[in-house]
């Protein structure tokens, strides 16, 4: 774990980032509010490829949580069954879906706490929700950004909530929107877990990682 990077430094990074790419978009297809919720509860353990090229076929039949539960869970886990846990996500997608009409009024909500509550929802699968759907400055700590955190100083921490903490308290506001997009593209394209690619880094002279490949 590196230490944490002073605040300019982490400004700096940010800038070039978004210099780079002003609007960067989550990979996981969806249409409305609903299907990014799925999309990113089936996301677990699995690659947003894969997920995405379930998920088209089954967007194209049941876009709302309505014609997901006319579906029903024998269509879902045949649309989902190229995804890993398949069986358990279809029974809590049709349960999410069931949760959101009959609490929700069939829209899906805006706070985490009642994100958290939909079957097969955790905090990192809310947080996407919020950042991506409801545009707030929300924090999905996945397995890049918590390797991109520590390793380079941006936002070192012991665990997920540590790094969401260190994302939240030391990069600047105006980057907090993005910054999630930002870090898990860095993380899964640019700084890999074995071997990082710093020598095409755009942040490789201010990240705080001694093992550099360059």
């Amino acid at each position: 774990m590196a230490k944490q990077l002073p605040y300019a430094t982490i400004k700096e990074i940010f800038t070039r980032f978004q210099a780079a790419e002003p609007e960067p978009k989550g990979e996981l297809e969806h249409v409305n509010a609903f299907t990014l919720v799925v999309a990113v509860a089936l996301s677990a353990q699995a690659t947003d490829k894969g997920v995405n090229k379930a998920t088209r076929g089954l967007f194209a039949v049941a876009d709302t949580p309505q014609k997901m539960l006319a579906l029903g869970l024998e269509g879902v886990t045949e649309h989902i069954k190229t995804i890993g846990l398949y069986r358990n996500k279809a029974k809590n997608v049709i349960a999410l879906s069931q949760r959101i009409m009959d609490e929700f009024g069939g829209e899906v909500p805006s706070s985490r706490a009642a994100l958290e509550s939909l079957p097969g929802v955790g905090r990192k699968t809310a947080n996407v929700v919020l950042n991506m759907w409801f545009h707030q400055p929300t924090q999905a700590v996945d397995t890049h950004i918590f390797r991109f955190g520590n390793r380079s100083g941006v936002a070192p921490g012991k665990d997920v909530i540590a790094v969401e903490r260190a994302i939240e308290d030391h990069i600047p506001a105006e980057f907090q929107r993005h910054a999630h997009h930002w870090m898990i593209l860095h993380g899964r394209y640019i700084c890999l877990a074995r071997k990082p690619r710093c020598v095409d880094c755009l942040i490789s002279d201010l990240c705080a990682f001694e093992e550099k490949t360059i």
